[in-house]
């Protein structure tokens, strides 16, 4: 048996004493943080040249600080031990060339922290969860956590409006078993509408951000003439979160539904594999590609089908999909602004119909080959 993992998010209402006590640990997990970070950068300075010397080093710990800053010791051990995890996971991800180099915390960055369960410290109560430091916290679990899934570690993160959450991260056993192939759906990303499906089915995304762009516009024109930390200015400043909280929440609950329709339909779905934040930039199309959320849905669609023994196929982004004829693989030049596809053939499709149709086929050769 394989171990899996999975996690649950759910909303939190603490209490005036646990608000406190969840933000003075956010505050203190960036303290840390920033602290590790100032001592390990004036290290790397010094050793950048000398990487053999550099792997030798003898790295500061939360413990460190605890002396000078006793104070640190009145929040969750845990959250500041995870504080150093996440800090060698970024320098690990430097050094492969997998990411930037590390940069200091503020109070902009997500505002969250992670604590693991250590002799029952965390225990899922009949509407509460406890956990350390805030004993029982009310929470809304609008979903049940199977019995043999075992709690492994809580992430507290609280929104820009100053909502709670908390995502579960559980772990159980379970052999999935690779579903024999015998549906195959191909996807075309279509920047109106998130994708055209090899069966000529439309997501019709409803562009949730566009929608509110006007309503979004105007107040932020409001918080802009309020005086920056006066009590009016946050509560306008609230007001603004509100409304790209609920665009991201619209989009999200958008995203899972048409995964999961995708995912109980086809044993695989192709799909091509896009630099979206370069489609973004070359093509001069921000808003849409942020406004879709492609990335994200990818994702949904990746977990969604290894759960269940399915597959996620990406092809080469190279592929041209769009220049090919779907019926006689005949190719040719296709501009943007040309929205339908007509071939010498006789074939006259909808140009991301038609590149749907090339994308499944792509998918199902790279099937035959594996």
């Amino acid at each position: 048996m394989a171990k899996q993992h999975k996690a649950y998010k759910f909303r939190l209402y603490p209490t005036k004493e646990q608000e406190f006590v969840i933000r003075k640990t956010f505050g203190c997990v960036r303290f840390v943080y920033n602290k590790m970070l100032a001592e390990r950068k004036e290290t790397y300075e010094t050793l950048k040249e000398n990487k053999e010397e550099w792997k030798k080093v003898k790295h500061p710990t939360p413990a460190k600080y605890k002396k000078e800053y006793e104070w640190l010791k009145e929040v969750d051990s845990l959250a500041l031990a995870n504080a150093q995890l996440n800090l060698d996971k970024a320098y690990k991800a430097f050094f492969k060339g997998n990411a930037r180099f590390p940069r200091f915390k503020s109070k902009r960055h997500k505002q969250s922290y992670t604590t693991n369960v250590v002799n029952g410290n965390i225990q899922l109560l009949d509407g509460h969860i406890k956990l350390p430091k805030l004993k029982s916290i009310k929470m809304k679990q609008h979903r049940k956590i199977p019995s043999e899934y075992k709690i492994k570690s809580c992430t507290v993160s609280m929104t820009a409006s100053g909502k709670y959450y908390i995502s579960i991260l559980t772990e159980y056993e379970k052999e999935i078993e690779s579903k024999e192939i015998e549906k195959v759906v191909g996807l075309d990303f279509a920047m109106d509408g998130l994708f055209v499906d090899s069966e000529g089915e439309k997501a019709n995304y409803p562009k949730f951000y566009r929608l509110m762009l006007e309503k979004l516009a105007k107040e932020q024109r409001k918080l802009s003439r309020k005086k920056k930390g006066s009590s009016n200015w946050n509560k306008q400043r609230i007001r603004v979160a509100k409304i790209q909280e609920k665009v991201a929440n619209q989009r999200k609950n958008f995203l899972h539904h048409k995964s999961k329709a995708l995912v109980s339909k086809y044993d695989a779905v192709v799909m091509e594999d896009l630099d979206m934040k370069g489609m973004a930039q070359a093509l001069k199309f921000g808003k849409s590609v942020a406004d879709n959320g492609w990335g994200m849905f990818t994702s949904f669609l990746q977990y969604k089908l290894k759960e269940q023994g399915k597959q996620l196929i990406k092809i080469d982004k190279w592929f041209p999909s769009t220049k090919t004829c779907s019926s006689c693989g005949k190719t040719q030049p296709m501009p943007l602004e040309v929205r339908m596809y007509t071939c010498s053939c006789g074939l006259n499709l909808d140009r991301d119909y038609n590149a749907a149709r090339n994308i499944k086929k792509e998918g199902i050769r790279l099937l035959a080959t594996t």
